[in-house]
Order: structure tokens, then sequence, then C-alpha cells
């Protein structure tokens, strides 16, 4: 593992021009209002996606804790690319792997599992993965990874070229070398209490902002102070959850917001045509976010610069979120949050839908 993790780079960080018109987009901070938006592309990782960090942090725990043996069967609760990802690594060490995901998880994810040698068990709601991926370890006498409860803690937080130690590195001969707001959305909550925590470990005055989709348990949780609240569970692949999940951490947060599905996937592609190449619908949600906290600070008079991530690639979500019969089946109409995302490269102002 640690023999891969060197055949690896640092993920990219981006630029992201803000305002114009496609084709004629400017990075001039100047005229954005002295605000720099920046992507932190976790795409580039070898398994496409954020997830990978936090796989190769769950093994490396698993292992030092002797939970893994010969043999042993990893098995994963997930929406998809921790699954991916934990493949991947199961793959590597020669282990047999078992994600635990919904049926409706994209088709593009399960092929990906399928393809490092994984194999997939659906259960009908998000809310049947926990029980139904400890029973199956159970019986066939492996080990449930459960990355909801030790992603917070599997990852280095003080830094060991974790997320926030990179981004921080990366930014070092910016402008605004020390950024305003991080913008991140919450799957486990993993990324996030790693982020805060190291900002507080090193005595930054970065903010955190937690973005999290509509129909998710965290954003209530967060508001009551409370590991109570349940939800239905969200409608964006990766991120949000149906409870407040043990590694989601309110305390390091500094403020939450909660986005529409529709503007999650406006963002996303409004992102894709920006980039010229495709994101996945968690990114939208980061975005979206952060051009709301952008937004103010130019309303408020400020400058200096916003980080938020790209989280995976669009090829993941090519039969859902990109397909407009697909949306449409579910009642999901794009067309406000679009206009308001080209108002917005007009004005400098996100409004509200």
């Amino acid at each position: 593992m640690e023999a891969d993790s060197q055949r690896s780079a640092d993920t990219h960080l981006h630029r992201f021009p803000l305002l114009g018109t496609l084709g004629a987009a400017t990075e001039d901070a100047a005229a954005a209002g002295g605000v720099e938006l920046y992507l932190k592309d976790e795409s580039v990782h070898p398994t496409g996606s954020l997830k990978h960090r936090l796989a190769r942090s769950l093994f490396l725990y698993a292992l030092c804790n002797g939970w893994l043996h010969a043999g042993s069967t990893v098995v994963e609760a997930s929406s998809g690319s921790t699954a991916v990802s934990e493949a991947y690594f199961a793959r590597l060490i020669g282990l047999p792997f078992v994600a635990v995901m919904t049926s409706s998880t994209s088709r593009e994810k399960v092929e990906l599992i399928e393809w490092y040698g994984g194999r997939c068990h659906f259960v009908d709601s998000p809310g049947e993965v926990y029980d139904a991926a400890r029973s199956l370890a159970a019986d066939v006498g492996g080990h449930y990874m459960d990355q909801f409860t030790y992603a917070e803690r599997a990852t280095d937080w003080r830094g060991n070229n974790n997320i926030a130690e990179s981004i921080y590195d990366q930014m070092s001969r910016e402008t605004h070398p020390v950024p305003s707001w991080i913008v991140v959305s919450a799957g486990t909550g993993g990324t996030s209490a790693t982020i805060g925590r190291y900002l507080r470990y090193k005595r930054l005055p970065t903010r955190l902002l937690v973005a999290d989709p509509e129909g998710s348990a965290f954003y209530q949780g967060w508001l009551e102070d409370s590991c109570e609240p349940t939800a239905s569970g969200s409608r964006i692949e990766g991120i949000g959850r149906p409870r407040v999940e043990p590694s989601f951490v309110g305390g390091v947060v500094d403020d939450m917001v909660q986005v529409p599905d529709a503007a999650s996937i406006a963002a996303m592609r409004w992102v894709t045509e920006r980039l010229g190449r495709r994101v996945g619908p968690s990114t939208g949600t980061n975005v979206w976010a952060a051009l709301g906290v952008i937004t103010g600070m130019r309303r408020r008079g400020q400058s200096g610069s916003v980080v938020t991530l790209l989280c995976d690639t669009g090829e993941r979500y090519l039969s859902s979120y990109y397909d407009d019969a697909w949306l449409a089946e579910r009642g999901i109409d794009l067309a406000g949050h679009l206009t308001a995302l080209k108002d917005y490269e007009a004005t400098g102002v996100l409004a509200p839908v």
C-alpha cells in the first residue's frame, strides 16, 4: 500500500473562472470583485474520487488495528465512490470485497466496483445499508469497514499529507494564500472533520462551510447540535445521509447551508461547461454553496480566496444526472437555477431561486 501511494502525485488545484460568458471567462481577481475560487481536483486519484484518500486511510487503520488478515472478506456500506476505492485497495492486497449499497446507485459505479473484482449487494433504502453490511460481514466471517464510524479517526488531521495540508501547500503562492472559506459537503463527515480540526490545530483564520443536500440529516443535526435527526436520505450520490453519522463533527463547522437538488445538478452542469470536462453532482453542491459565500463577500466589500472540492468525475453519472429524461422522471427542474447561474456570470451575484 505504501508503494502504491508513492506512485501517485498530489491532486491538482484549479483556479476557477467566475465571471464572463463561456469562452471569454476571466480569472482576473480584480474583475471578479477581488475574490478567487479554487477547486481541489480529487477526481485525478487512481480510483477517480475524493474517497480514494478515505479508502486508503481506512485500510491502513484496519491493518494497523489487526482487523484484516489473509483471506478476510472486506465489507462496506457505501453510496458508491467509497466502494469503488475500497474495491481497488482490496484487490491490491488480495482480499475479496463486497459493497452494500442501494439499488439506485449509478450503473457506472457498480461496473467500476465489479471491474476491480468487488461484488455488489443491493438494498432498497439508504437506511438499510448499515445493518445489512454488518450482518453480511458476520455471515462470511469478514470485516465491516464502517466508513461512517471510522472516517474521522482513520485520517491524521494534524497533517501527514492530508487534504487540508495539501490545500495550504498549494495555496502558498497565490494572491490570498490563506483562504477566507473552505467549502465542502459531507458524506461520512470525515473530510470536514479533518479540515476543521487542521484549521484549529494550525490556528488558521479560515472558516469552514459544509454544504448539505436536501433530504440529508446533517444540516438539521448541526442546527440542533444533536445526533438524533433522521431524514429520507439524499438524492445526490456520495453526500448527505439519512442519519447524522458518527464521523460528522459539528463542533469544527463554522456554518452550514442546505442546497436544493436542482441547484446541485444545475451547478454540476455549469461547472462542466466552464471546465470543459464533466464533474459529479456533489461538486455542483460544493460550487453552488461557494458561489453563495462569494456573493456575500462581495456585498461586504471583502476580497480573498475560497477553496472547494471537485469530488469526482461526471463520467460516473451519464445515465443519471446528465440524462434529462432521468431528471424529468424525478420531477427535477433545472431551469430556474441555470438562469441564476447565467445571471451570476454577468453580475457576480447568485440570486435566490
